[in-house]
């Protein structure tokens, strides 16, 4: 059987949905995926996946100036169609949300699939417009609380609305859900009324150093390094604080940080750091293939992973750092989100949570697991272990191929 998966966004920006489709197809499932492209340094990434795939792809350009014109005027024009109707529709809900998601709907309905999967609010939209167009079911993956995803969503009223419309209408009709934190589920069954099956962001075992890896002795010469990634660098991602407690630990240590960054962002950091006396200043590194991260964490003295609570989403989702970090055998620093402290105590000594508010003592805190005999090594020990026995992709897919299965009445 066929099953077709959808995002409004860049394949290598949807690490869920390339998982999704690998664990499918090694399943037996035909399996294409119907993507955007917004930002063109991210083709080479993109081609990184794809040729490295067992499905096909088919990608929507959004780049091209003779698309991103007429795109804009009519998403404006949605934006005052759902700001002012009481009932906008779908459609108009979708467009307004997102300019490239209805543009989605024609290549997925046209793949013919028996199943239809959304990624991102916009998928959810494309995949049941697809889906009802070919008289089959859809299912939608919720990544995010997208009711509460980013402050400028939550501060639009055309976004709120269209984010409502979408989601009260369409979770419903849905064969299956699933989505990537406890406390997430929690909220949408309390919203909408459903109950998400939880799909942790953890990765396949494959993507993992073949043995656990050492870091380098921590020296003033050679300071520890405290690593982060992401596509973006850049603020609200707690970078700011975690500079604060390196500025206050004993331990030398440096912060790396690896994805696209502004000059202006990079400037501003470094001046940050300058100012609270760091001694060693940040370092940036350049993005790379998405299935290489487990890897390039793997030598990091510790993985940080500081979301801020700046909007309800980010207290309460599990990114893919904290399971990338646990995979390659290297701690995690959590900031003290609702559900990083509901995690913590199945990580054990694989993570700390810190308190962002008092630097003193999460610099202590820090200090501690780096300069303390043996306690690094536990710490390493415990998320090698974590990774390989629990919080893998190997393990949590049965989930996903579960929910697959019986959305399609059993038949592979």
């Amino acid at each position: 059987m066929k099953i077709c998966l959808i995002t409004p966004g860049h394949v290598s920006s949807t690490p869920r949905l390339v998982k999704e489709a690998d664990a499918l197809a090694e399943a037996g499932y035909k399996v294409s995926v119907v993507a955007a492209r917004h930002f063109e340094p991210v083709d080479a990434l993109d081609e990184a996946v794809i040729s490295r795939s067992r499905w096909e792809c088919h990608r929507v350009d959004a780049v091209s100036r003779a698309r991103v014109l007429p795109s804009k005027v009519a998403r404006k024009l949605a934006q005052a169609w759902v700001t002012r109707r009481a009932h906008p529709g779908i459609r108009m809900a979708a467009l307004a949300e997102d300019a490239v998601t209805l543009r989605l709907v024609g290549p997925a309905a046209s793949q013919k699939a028996d199943l239809y999967v959304g990624h991102c609010l916009g998928g959810l939209a494309a995949a049941a417009l697809a889906a009802q167009a070919n008289r089959v079911p859809f299912g939608f993956d919720i990544e995010d609380f997208h009711d509460g995803e980013t402050e400028g969503a939550m501060g639009r009223a055309y976004l709120v609305k269209a984010a409502k419309v979408l989601q009260s209408t369409l979770l419903g009709k849905a064969r299956y859900l699933t989505s990537a934190a406890p406390l997430i589920s929690e909220r949408y069954r309390d919203i909408y009324g459903v109950a998400p099956a939880c799909v942790l962001n953890v990765f396949p075992l494959s993507e993992a150093p073949a043995a656990p890896v050492a870091p380098q002795p921590i020296t003033d010469d050679a300071p520890a390094v405290l690593y982060w990634f992401s596509q973006t660098v850049g603020p609200d991602r707690g970078l700011e604080e975690m500079l604060a407690v390196i500025a206050r630990m004993k331990t030398p240590a440096c912060l790396h940080l690896r994805g696209f960054v502004s000059e202006a962002y990079r400037n501003a950091l470094s001046r940050i750091a300058a100012d609270l006396g760091v001694r060693h200043p940040p370092v940036f590194l350049p993005p790379a293939e998405p299935q290489e991260m487990v890897r390039l964490s793997a030598a990091a003295h510790a993985g940080i992973c500081m979301e801020k609570p700046v909007v309800p989403n980010r207290d309460i989702c599990l990114t893919n750092k904290i399971f990338t970090y646990i995979l390659a055998g290297t701690p995690a620093l959590l900031s003290p989100t609702s559900a990083h402290k509901e995690l913590a105590p199945s990580l054990g000594d694989s993570a700390l949570v810190l308190p962002l508010s008092d630097p003193e003592k999460a610099a202590k805190a820090v200090d501690d697991l780096l300069g303390v005999p043996d306690a690094l090594a536990v710490a390493r020990a415990a998320a090698w272990r974590l990774g390989h026995e629990r919080y893998c992709w190997d393990i949590e897919k049965a989930v996903v191929l579960g929910q697959v299965a019986a959305a399609l009445g059993g038949r592979p």
